[in-house]
């Protein structure tokens, strides 16, 4: 219902060489790096990334869970969800121009919703008010009212100063609904492309389905671990059983559970697989220990500690699935400044864990190996960049990720230069640079290219 602040937007470059070789950006460089910018580029579509097919049996779990329990871990009474068609509006409450590139993002969110979903949802008319209110609001004032969210959504509001007058009523309680009629889904106006259509398919999707986020989904935007930026098939086939015409507001938790299995054999004739058992939540101390490590309000010491914490609680839990190997990539992370070994030994270790359970090509695959090649070329092994980087690129682009994808390209045009391939490099880094616009803007992406840049071990 509201996403977080990131801690990490994709990796702390100028932390990620070994301890010594950080590199500076300098006002050169960054002058260097805008005056060549290329256009910026954009997603379209749905995301190309393979799903494995779940037995509708989990499938089933993983819809109640997200259904019929909050983030904060409340209970709701009854299922809701729109009854009847659902418009869109979008509210500028910025003072400022629309981001050109939110009109557009909007609408493919909203065709892909049509189209995988089968859902009635299309864009209010001229004047109209939206059953849905995108409002775009400058990012200070977001963090004024609701300190720490990026974006959130909240029901029974039409934009934001109705927000702002009810927000501390109990008509903004989603456990109060016994059906959805309105909401609004607030962002910020002035964040980079990328930002602002994460934000809208998170918060879309949470204003018209699953209103909780579960650690142990490794194929779903309804995690918040941020692997998926975008609405994933998965996703869709939740929403597509959550507008199903078996199901109505109101119903009981009883009553949806019966209703699921008779749905998800005709909407996922595919996941007619054997059940493979329940799989367990993650506890309150886990979740504690993991969000410890990747807040970035913390000291380094403390992430860290909170991290080893994070990784001790998921092995004694006897968790070999995603939770570990995130708990393992946030070591990684939260090591970077501390202790470069310990850094790369749970970066390694989360790879092969990723790798095991969601194969050389996925997208928790390319987060981790971003972070590996980024050792591997400060330490002049471009062999094994090259490796990694080849694998990681096509999953981040099936994916939709442009923050990881440009920063993947820059790593591949620096390791295309080592190997003496100039003309691949410049081609390459000017492929990085125009997705980099898109995921960060042109400030962000000048010194983020000239970071990457600076990983290149002196002659």
């Amino acid at each position: 219902m509201l996403r977080p602040l990131a801690a990490f937007a994709v990796m702390a470059l100028a932390a990620c060489a070994p301890q010594g070789t950080a590199p500076q950006a300098s006002r050169a460089t960054v002058a260097g790096v805008i005056d060549a910018l290329p256009p910026a580029r954009r997603f379209a579509g749905p995301p190309a990334m393979a799903v494995p097919v779940q037995s509708n049996a989990q499938v089933a779990r993983d819809f109640m869970a997200l259904t019929f329990q909050l983030e904060t871990g409340r209970q709701l009474p009854v299922f809701t969800r729109y009854e009847g068609p659902i418009t869109v509006s979008v509210e500028n409450a910025s003072g400022a121009p629309l981001p050109p590139s939110l009109q557009p993002d909007l609408d493919d969110l909203l065709a892909r919703l049509r189209s995988e979903a089968g859902i009635d949802i299309a864009r209010a008319g001229p004047g109209e008010m939206g059953s849905i209110t995108v409002s775009a609001v400058p990012r200070a004032a977001l963090q004024r009212h609701v300190p720490g969210a990026a974006c959130f959504v909240v029901p029974r509001v039409t934009g934001w100063q109705d927000y702002l007058s009810k927000r501390f009523g109990p008509a903004i309680d989603w456990t109060t609904l016994t059906t959805r009629t309105r909401a609004s889904v607030f962002l910020p106006a002035d964040v980079s492309p990328q930002e602002i259509r994460d934000c809208l398919h998170e918060e879309i999707g949470q204003a018209i389905g699953p209103l909780n986020d579960l650690y142990r989904l490794p194929w779903s935007a309804f995690n918040d671990d941020n692997m998926h930026v975008v609405l994933t098939p998965y996703d869709m086939l939740l929403l597509r059983a959550t507008y199903d015409p078996a199901l109505a507001s109101g119903m009981t938790r009883e009553q949806v559970a019966a209703a699921l299995s008779g749905i998800l054999a005709r909407i996922n004739p595919r996941g007619r697989t054997p059940d493979r058992g329940a799989v367990p939540e993650a506890t309150a101390t886990w979740t504690a220990a993991l969000q410890g490590a990747l807040d970035p309000r913390g000291s380094d010491a403390s992430r860290l500690a909170q991290a080893r914490s994070a990784v001790a609680l998921a092995q004694a839990a006897g968790w070999g699935d995603e939770r570990l190997a995130y708990s393992q990539l946030a070591l990684g992370r939260a090591a970077l400044s501390l202790d470069g070994d310990l850094a790369l030994a749970a970066f390694l270790q989360a790879h092969t864990l990723y790798r095991r359970m969601t194969g050389r090509d996925s997208i928790h695959s390319a987060q981790v190996g971003l972070q590996l090649a980024a050792f591997a070329l400060s330490t002049g092994q471009v062999d094994m960049a090259l490796d990694i980087l080849d694998g990681a690129i096509p999953a981040a682009d099936a994916a939709q990720n442009a923050s990881l994808l440009a920063t993947l390209l820059l790593l591949r045009a620096e390791a295309a230069r080592m190997t003496g391939a100039d003309a691949d490099a410049a081609l390459i880094r000017r492929e990085g640079l125009a997705w980099g616009r898109y995921a960060w803007g042109d400030r962000i992406l000048a010194i983020r290219a000239a970071e990457v840049a600076g990983l290149r071990p002196a002659a």
